[in-house]
This record gives C-alpha cells, structure tokens and sequence, in this order.
C-alpha cells in the first residue's frame, strides 16, 4: 500500500511541474525575453538584431521547455503504467482505410497543454482589453 501511495504522490508531483512549467512556457518565457530585450535596448527605437534576438531566444527556449515537458510526460506514463507496447505511428503515417477504433496514448501533457494554451489566450485578452495602452476598452 506504501509503495502505491508513493507513486500517486510522484505521479500528482510530475503533474504540478508539467502544469507549472507548461504555463511557463506559455506566459513566462515571452514575458522573460521581452523584459530581457527592455533592458538590453538603449532606446526607443531598437536594431533589428534585438528582434531577431527575442524571437530566437523565445523559439529556442520553448522548444527546450517542451522537450522537458515531454521527459516529465514519459516518467509520468511510466510510474502510472500507460506506456505503449509497442511504438506507435503517427496519425499522417496510417492508412485512412486502417483501423479507426485505434487510440493514442498522450499521456496527461496533452490535456494540460490545451489548458495551458486557453489560460494564455485567456491572460493575453485581459491584457489587451484592460491594461494596454490603447487597446480594447
């Protein structure tokens, strides 16, 4: 019973940091580089190396903040016993007249990546609409 209980506790551990790390990716990393770019700029005006900078940095540092995201998805599909058998195709390799009844394993991430997705749309609406200058209302 220990041992059950222990894995429900990591496995609800690993869900918190994919969650946290998700609305991160989200709200965080852009909000970063574009304070990081504030700081960086000496005037009003900056080069086009600055943008290049932000976009670059905010692409890259997604991409790694995803690939973790997907490293805590396997561990947590690990400790809750729902990986895959086999290796599974993706939905563009399979046949449209194969077997339709099929199902994909995500995993929890997909869930809470939509989410995570809907509250940073969500937040970037408040912003707009309430609190930018000249924006909205």
């Amino acid at each position: 019973m220990g041992s059950a209980i222990g894995r429900g506790a990591g496995a609800a551990l690993l869900v918190l940091l994919m969650a946290v790390g998700s609305i991160l990716m989200w709200i965080g990393v852009p909000v970063f580089w574009l304070w990081l770019a504030s700081r960086i700029a000496d005037s009003s005006q900056p080069s086009l190396g600055l943008y290049v900078l932000v976009l670059v940095g905010i692409v890259l540092t997604m991409a790694a903040f995803g690939r973790g995201l997907g490293i805590l998805n396997r561990i947590h599909m690990a400790m809750t016993g729902r990986i895959p058998r086999r290796r599974q195709e993706t939905v563009w390799l399979k046949s449209m007249r194969g077997d339709a009844t099929a199902s994909r394993e995500h995993g929890i991430l997909a869930t809470i990546m939509a989410i995570s997705v809907g509250l940073a749309l969500l937040c970037m609406a408040i912003w707009f609409f309430f609190f930018a200058e000249g924006g909205g209302i």
